[in-house]
């Protein structure tokens, strides 16, 4: 099942890297795609790390949301930016993460480091030092929202 998700993927990719639909352009998609795939199956690297297929319905509302956090993000660091006294209040805050696999927590890390005014400094088992523009981001992740948006994905909420 997870060679013919490979497959399928790859296979999809091409097509719309490509953005050409000759047959004899398909064909050679395809015949790639195999190589591609077979080449995988031959190094043992089709596995459920490899492949985390369970994530997936998770995915199609997690990265949608981290999309929309990222441009709300993003518009209030530029209103920042952009004010003549340039309202900073740069903070340091400490988070804990309720994911209980490493890439749960690193997925955790990253999407504070993705939204626009917030850096995820350091990581130390459950533990993640945060840097804030304002100290409304940095209470915003307090709060736990985006913790728990991520344990969704992960699974585990």
């Amino acid at each position: 099942m997870r060679l013919v998700g490979l497959f399928g993927g790859l296979f999809l990719f091409w097509l719309a890297l490509s953005g050409l639909f000759a047959p004899l352009l398909i064909s050679l998609g395809v015949v790639a795609c195999l190589l591609a795939t077979a080449a995988v199956w031959r190094l043992n690297m089709v596995d459920r790390e490899a492949q985390p297929l369970e994530l997936l319905r998770g995915a199609l509302t997690y990265w949608p949301w981290l999309v929309v956090e990222i441009i709300k993000s993003a518009w209030n660091v530029t209103k920042v930016v952009l004010h003549p006294r340039l309202p900073i209040s740069p903070t340091m805050t400490v988070v804990k993460a309720s994911q209980k696999t490493p890439s749960g927590i690193a997925t955790y890390a990253n999407s504070i480091t993705l939204t626009p005014g917030t850096l995820t400094t350091g990581v130390s088992g459950h533990t993640l030092t945060i840097h804030a523009l304002v100290k409304d981001g940095a209470l915003d992740l307090e709060s736990g929202g985006m913790d728990r948006r991520v344990s969704q994905f992960e699974g585990t909420a």
